[in-house]
């Protein structure tokens, strides 16, 4: 299996698939799953993309097959890890699929190197771009309980798990691969509990084709929340998935798919 070797002793996990990235005449496309997956969860959304792009999954630090190291440094290494396997992988610029959690983990990317990224594709996170409207909105959201329960709970659509038991198993089991981590690993440092900061300024200002797509019944990041994004980005594009909640691209593949296919062919065609 591909590993990318550190220095230090971590290792990443990643795969390839598609067409060679070496001759491929467009951009790969890079998807970075979320807390409660791995690079296994995209098993519906590979396929959808790898018949012309060649595409790149991989296991952030901490999770799947790529445990990190004793005293390691987890989650704020998440974009020079994936700066440093595109960097192995000769690739100069990537169609970034972010789901969630993986929004860190591209804005760390375009933090560093923002040539390195073509488009963005921000699913079911707001990729730290924020306004006061959207505080105070994500308050509200708090205390009438629409945000309440656990992430494995709000994950997907209320009745996803009375629809699609198969699906919702192998979500968990899928889930059940990642190492234990601490319960605060994706909490906010100290330095960053009052942080008042937003990423809508540069985003807008590097004029990124940006795409925001999440599920129309998503409760960890409310789809009013992402709207307000989508609206700080002028010439953003806005996709709600029917019938889907967090994990839009795992309840309801072939929208999400469709959707994201065509922003990236646009883009493509446009360059």
């Amino acid at each position: 299996m591909p590993r990318l070797e550190f220095a230090d002793g971590f290792s990443l996990y990643y795969e390839t698939h598609g067409p060679d990235i070496a001759t491929s005449t467009v951009s790969p496309i890079l998807l970075a799953h979320g807390a409660g997956g791995n690079a296994a969860v995209w098993w519906q959304n590979i396929q959808a993309f790898s018949d012309r792009y060649p595409v790149i999954t991989f296991d952030h630090r901490a999770f799947g097959r790529s445990p990190d190291i004793t005293d390691g440094p987890g989650r704020i290494a998440f974009g020079s890890d994936t700066r440093a396997l595109l960097k192995h992988l000769q690739v100069d610029n990537v169609h970034f699929v972010a789901h969630s959690m993986g929004g860190r983990t591209a804005f760390g990317l375009f933090s560093r190197e923002p040539e390195m990224i073509k488009s963005l594709i921000y699913s079911g996170t707001n990729g730290g771009c924020v306004d006061e409207s959207y505080r105070v909105l994500k308050s509200q959201l708090e205390q009438d309980g629409t945000l309440a329960g656990s992430l494995l709970q709000r994950a997907m659509a209320p009745d996803f798990a009375k629809t699609n038991p198969e699906r919702q198993f192998l979500y968990r089991q899928l889930r059940g691969l990642n190492p234990k981590r601490p319960k605060d690993f994706l909490a906010p440092t100290t330095r960053m509990i009052n942080y008042k900061g937003t990423t809508a300024q540069r985003l807008s200002e590097s004029q990124l084709p940006i795409l925001w797509i999440c599920g129309n019944y998503d409760r960890v990041v409310h789809p009013d929340l992402i709207q307000i994004s989508h609206q700080l980005t002028p010439g953003s594009q806005y996709v709600g998935v029917p019938v889907a909640g967090h994990s839009a691209y795992f309840e309801n593949p072939l929208v999400w798919n469709s959707s994201v296919r065509a922003f990236v062919d646009k883009v493509e065609l446009d360059c």
